[in-house]
């Protein structure tokens, strides 16, 4: 697996990095070829871990905080893993068809709306469970995505009670 590593406000040993690469080995079993980005940064006493890992145009990420990096690193991967074997026989069907370029990131100037970050998706058609799946995948609250049947741009949300909603647009 290919492993890049960003530090914030923290400085990572070699140890650490080798810790991290024989952990993300576990989800080799899962993907043939796979790219991961491991970024940890520190705020006071607490370490902050966030992983991501593109494989077969699906996004996965988990992240976790701790007052140890490598705890937080253990954490971390567990919950990638749990999230993945969750949803193993979706993913199965999905993970040649879904469609999930890598978000790419950018951060703009303060606006009178106080628009703080800014994110491009490229949207592909998918269904409204690969969408459902996709939102889990990542760990988010909602989804947007082109729906496959009417060619909209749809949202999904991961309701309060229990669930999943769908917003479409009227005409």
């Amino acid at each position: 697996m290919n492993t890049a590593f960003v530090a914030r406000k923290i400085t990572l040993n070699d140890s650490f990095k080798e810790r991290a690469e024989a952990k993300l080995k576990k989800l080799d079993r899962f993907f043939d070829d796979a790219k991961a980005q491991v970024t940890v940064s520190a705020q006071k006493e607490l370490a902050t871990v966030e992983l991501t890992v593109w494989a077969n145009s699906m996004v996965f990420r988990a992240e976790k905080s701790n007052e140890s990096k490598l705890d937080a690193l253990d954490e971390a991967i567990d919950t990638l893993i749990r999230r993945i074997r969750k949803n193993k026989t979706k993913l199965q069907k999905k993970v040649k068809t879904s469609g999930f370029e890598p978000i790419a990131e950018e951060i703009h100037d303060e606006t009178e709306y106080d628009v703080i970050r800014t994110k491009e998706v490229a949207l592909r058609p998918m269904t409204e469970d690969e969408a459902i799946l996709q939102m889990n995948m990542l760990g988010h609250n909602f989804f947007v995505f082109l729906n496959g049947v009417s060619g909209d741009i749809n949202v999904v949300y991961r309701r309060k009670t229990a669930g999943y909603g769908l917003i479409i647009p009227e005409k």
